[in-house]
């Protein structure tokens, strides 16, 4: 391989830049898929100064910034040649029209299947021509619409033609002995077709989102010099700290605001900002929350409330080497197992995301979307993860009939929460009334290490307190005076309390007044009934304590049952049986 081939290294250049020039250098690979953060800034430090450019940009004046012809394509502009001067741009476009005839009729091209034959014959006029062979790069934005990800047999002859076409291209011995390059840029790498992201003739470069080094570098190259305090009401390094997650670009649309508008940016402004940046980047498939609450808001579970508030301070001391992978709350619905998870999350002060449905019913689609928050995710931490129904959310190693996505989608889910590099980092709650569902990879320890099981009230202490507690969370005030007798037979979850106290206040606003009074709590008790305790709702039980991974974490009478191997069998076996009984194979 030429040296002129070979890409300069510059000390300054980010990592990903640098472990492409290397591969190419040393003759490893030609063809490049870049993916991740590839619509973000990318930082330039030239001899007149510091600027920001987007990755095309970056490639065709940085990397390839010495080539003969550096070429962009996407549909929607069509072939150019892309320069950072005027002079080396008309000098690329001589180069172009001597082989492949005027620019601007190259330009009106769109669809790859008459642009990527133009650009192929393009490649072997080169590679014919006599003497020194020029040296040129190909960069194909929105490569996955090139060559999508599909299933073969639903493999159109024109995707046919482009994927085999760009196979050629990587693999090709003769474009190999040339100074070529072909950089494929596609945000999501399950969204290409997986014939070129598996190839062994090509090189995956994944940009990441900018670290907090990056995010300060931007913060104060944006400010120019001018008086920070003027423009925010924390410091550069404290909006850095408080930006995890955003990319440059969104720190542009935050600092120009600031500048150009002259609106300083508050504390409360960030957060707003923050969540719908996170929520946008991440198509609408996490909800940010930021509770309002701490673990002093919840009722019982006494020993693991302690856990979580013991963890919590040793995630507050930096020692992330001690703290849990992840937590599974179990019991049965209506135990409170999501408010506990947002309770946890607002006593340790860290952002708090939920996952919402990210599954799609095109081919795909499902692993790109949870690769995209995969991705958000490990930028943002600590960051605490709440996944409700964790046991159809998660999907299945073995799972069938939806063409493998499930047992991909478990795959991933496993290798991210397995990784403990992000130990501290990424907090996973998966919540759920049947744990017995979910796969035992993943709740084994290493992964989701803490299980806790949640069950209702058992006492009127209890009852009152949750009564109380629950009444501040809907503003409702309640004393202890005003708390009538809670019929133990009843079995109230969380869930049927607060729906009490809303009834009650329901009562007390119809009759004009502003209180909820004992008589309006205890004639809504009198009226409601809650839902049947079947046998669904008592399997859901026995999962819970079956799948407790600290005796403590049970309520008295349950760790007298457990404390001998007798008394779990018999748990088990009852399990088992109600499991028969409802038709579900063990």
């Amino acid at each position: 391989m030429s040296e002129h081939s070979a890409p300069s290294l510059e000390a300054w250049y980010p990592a990903w830049a640098q472990h492409l020039a290397e591969s190419h250098a040393s003759g490893q690979s030609q063809t490049f898929v870049l993916h991740g953060n590839v619509d973000d800034l990318v930082r330039v430090e030239a001899k007149d100064g510091v600027r920001y450019s987007m990755l095309p940009e970056f490639l065709a004046s940085q990397l390839f910034g010495d080539w003969d012809a550096v070429l962009s394509y996407d549909q929607v502009h069509g072939p150019r040649p892309m320069a950072s001067t005027s002079q080396r741009l008309e000098k690329m476009n001589r180069h172009v029209e001597r082989f492949i005839g005027p620019v601007e009729e190259l330009r009106k091209r769109r669809q790859p299947g008459e642009v990527l034959p133009v650009l192929n014959r393009y490649l072997e006029l080169v590679l014919l021509r006599e003497g020194e062979r020029a040296s040129v790069a190909l960069l194909l934005d929105y490569a996955h619409f090139l060559a999508p990800s599909t299933d073969v047999s639903h493999t159109s002859r024109e995707l046919a033609s482009s994927l085999s076409t760009l196979l050629n291209w990587a693999k090709s011995p003769h474009l190999k002995k040339m100074p070529f390059a072909c950089c494929l840029i596609s945000e999501r790498l399950s969204d290409l077709h997986a014939s070129l992201v598996q190839n062994a003739h090509t090189v995956k470069v994944e940009i990441p989102h900018p670290d907090r080094g990056a995010r300060l570098q931007y913060i104060l190259w944006s400010a120019g010099g001018r008086d920070f305090a003027g423009l925010c009401e924390v410091s550069a390094e404290q909006l850095a700290d408080m930006t995890a997650g955003l990319t440059l670009v969104h720190l542009q649309g935050l600092m120009h605001r600031a500048i150009r508008a002259g609106k300083r940016i508050t504390l409360a402004d960030l957060k707003v900002y923050k969540k719908r940046m996170i929520e946008g980047q991440c198509q609408g498939l996490v909800e940010f929350v930021e509770p309002p609450h701490t673990l002093d808001m919840v009722v019982g579970h006494e020993a693991g409330k302690e856990r979580l508030r013991s963890d919590a301070e040793l995630l507050k001391r930096g020692r992330l080497d001690a703290v849990p992978m992840g937590y599974l709350f179990c019991g049965p619905v209506g135990t409170g197992k999501t408010f506990l998870a947002e309770c946890y999350a607002g006593s340790v002060g860290v952002p708090c995301l939920k996952l919402l449905n990210f599954r799609s019913k095109y081919v795909g689609e499902t692993e790109g979307n949870l690769e995209k928050i995969l991705k958000v995710l490990r930028v943002m931490g600590p960051v605490v993860v709440i996944i409700d129904e964790a046991d159809a959310m998660l999907g299945d190693r073995a799972a069938g009939g939806d063409s493998g996505t499930s047992s991909r989608v478990f795959g991933q889910f496993a290798s991210q929460m397995g990784n403990t590099l992000y130990r501290g980092k990424i907090l996973w709650f998966l919540l759920t009334c049947r744990p017995d569902l979910l796969p035992i990879d993943i709740k084994r320890q290493g992964r989701c290490e803490v299980h806790i099981p949640l069950f209702y009230p058992s006492s009127q202490a209890e009852y009152a307190d949750m009564l109380q507690v629950l009444g501040r969370k809907n503003r409702i005030e309640v004393t202890p005076d005003e708390v009538p007798e809670v019929p133990r037979e009843l079995k109230l979850s969380g869930a049927d309390i607060e729906g009490v106290l809303t009834r009650a206040k329901r009562l007390a606003l119809l009759e004009g007044a502003q209180d909820v009074s004992r008589a309006h709590l205890q004639a809504a008790l009198d009226e409601f009934m809650p839902s049947t305790e079947g046998d669904e709702k008592v399997l859901q039980v026995l999962a819970a304590i079956l799948e407790c991974t600290d005796r403590s974490f049970l309520p008295a009478e349950m760790r007298a049952e457990l404390s001998s191997p007798q008394g779990r069998m018999a748990v088990l076996r009852r399990y088992r049986e109600l499991k028969l009984a409802l038709g579900e194979r063990s």
